[in-house]
């Protein structure tokens, strides 16, 4: 195992275009094989853009304040003020200085602005995440004691603060959410569709694709039977018929529609855009396709625009999967390789998707 000083040199000389033969097959095998590692040499490679950027800016910056000082600039405006002609024979003897002059302060003003996160808070009020707030939520008394068996509901009666959407990786307790809906949680519980609470612990998050991988911890949880639906590995079509389940209120929703983009908000490859009605409560939901493929994960949906959601795609969801440390599980995490739901109704897809699609509520 490599210590961080040796990949950082490792990642250094792929940057440099050092690494050749086995070596670079073995490093691109790596960056595919580790979701991690491919994140950690982006990021680098992002580092030094960023710090080569800064460099030439340092560096024309001093350039100009050099010809800013060689500038008699009363005596410009003196010359300026009495008649236009001779503006116009200024303009063409300074107009070159000028408009590097221009050009570092528009450099100057984009620096400080992506230093303060101004593009990121612009591009952040164009898309809503989709966790819903429910503590100032009146709930009904059917929704806080709901059980086929009528038993007392299993699980805290206080409806907690935020709610999303979650749904089954596994039959054996494991569910998957927006990373955003947990976020911040001091504890986490999911209810099926019969009403019931579970206590769940987070396992794995990776807030790069907003994802989180909850486990049921609850000892009155029972196995489901073997999940109707997998996950779907090559990218959808754009028109492709899709359908998510979701909680926007206290009860399961469906909404249809189709996958209007390949990718998502302002390109992003991580996502599509799907049009289909989603709102607060819908995180963590699942994107099917007809058959019953899970195409992935809804997340958010664009400010002001009815209709433009996002999901990340289940290619990601996978990679997550794949990225827990095995160590840190309590029992195998084996996802589905089987469907069950290609060929019926959609009524019926609903009817055998229901227990596995949960209400997270997060405290």
């Amino acid at each position: 195992m490599k210590s961080d000083l040796e990949l950082m040199n490792l990642i250094d000389a792929y940057l440099r275009g050092e690494l050749a033969g086995s070596e670079l097959s073995d490093f691109e095998q790596m960056r595919k094989s580790d979701p991690s590692f491919d994140l950690m040499v982006v990021e680098h490679h992002n580092f030094i853009l960023n710090l080569s950027d800064y460099g030439r800016r340092a560096k024309l910056s001093s350039e100009m304040n050099v010809i800013h000082e060689s500038l008699d600039i009363q005596a410009i405006k003196d010359e300026v003020a009495p008649e236009t002609a001779r503006v116009i024979r200024l303009w063409k003897k300074y107009r070159i200085n000028t408009a590097i002059a221009a050009s570092v302060a528009l450099i100057a003003v984009s620096a400080t602005l992506l230093s303060t996160g101004y593009f990121s808070k612009s591009i952040s009020t164009n898309v809503n995440l989709l966790r819903r707030e429910i503590n100032s939520m009146k709930r009904s008394q059917n929704a806080l004691i709901k059980n086929i068996n009528d038993k007392p509901a299993k699980g805290p009666a206080d409806p907690g603060e935020f709610g999303g959407t979650g749904f089954a990786l596994s039959s054996n307790g494991y569910v998957v959410t927006n990373f955003h809906v947990v976020k911040g949680a001091d504890s986490v519980y999911v209810q099926n569709s019969d009403g019931e609470a579970f206590k769940v612990k987070l396992i794995y998050i990776d807030p790069t694709y907003d994802l989180a991988v909850l486990q049921i911890t609850d000892p009155g949880f029972e196995k489901l039977a073997s999940l109707p639906y997998t996950f779907k590995k090559t990218a959808s079509d754009v028109g492709e018929d899709v359908f998510t389940i979701g909680f926007p209120r206290d009860e399961q929703v469906l909404g249809k529609g189709y996958v209007s983009a390949k990718n998502g908000f302002a390109g992003d490859t991580v996502a599509y855009q799907v049009s289909i009605p989603v709102n607060p409560g819908n995180s963590g939901g699942p994107l099917l396709d007809n058959r019953g493929n899970v195409i992935g994960i809804i997340n958010g949906k664009q400010a002001l625009l009815d209709g433009a959601a996002f999901a990340i795609k289940s290619s990601y969801i996978l990679k997550s999967i794949e990225a827990i440390p095995q160590d840190s599980l309590d029992e195998k995490l084996v996802v589905n390789k089987r469907n069950t739901l290609a060929g019926l109704s959609r009524k019926d897809q609903f009817k055998k998707l229901e227990p596995y699609i949960y209400m997270v509520k997060v405290y």
